[in-house]
C-alpha cells in the first residue's frame, strides 16, 4: 500500500473505511491516508478516492509521488470523460 506523507496538512486523523472491491464484492479496508488497498480475496487494487487534494494542492507530486500524482490525474481525466460522454448520450 502506499501511504501518503505523515506530515500532509490535512491529515487530522486516520480513519479506518470500508469499500466494496467491485470485482468480487468483498469488503476492503483501506485507511484515510491510504493511496490505495488491494482486495485480500481477488487482489484487485482500488485508489481512495477521498484524497481530491491530490487534485489541487501544490505539494501533490512530493506527497504521494510523481507516478502516483500521473495515475491519479489520469484517472481523474478518465472519470470526467465518462461523466461527459454520458451528459452527452
Amino acid at each position: 500500500m502506499s501511504t501518503v506523507m505523515s506530515g500532509c496538512q490535512g491529515n487530522k486523523g486516520v480513519q479506518i473505511m470500508e469499500k466494496t472491491c467491485p470485482r468480487c464484492g468483498h469488503e476492503i479496508e483501506i485507511f484515510s491516508i491510504d493511496v490505495d488497498a488491494v482486495c485480500e480475496h481477488c487482489g484487485f487494487k482500488i485508489y481512495n478516492d477521498t484524497l481530491n487534494c491530490v487534485q489541487w494542492c501544490p505539494y501533490a507530486k512530493d506527497c504521494v509521488g510523481e507516478e502516483m500524482y500521473e495515475h491519479l490525474m489520469a484517472v481523474k481525466e478518465s472519470q470526467k470523460k465518462r461523466r461527459e460522454e454520458k451528459k452527452t448520450a
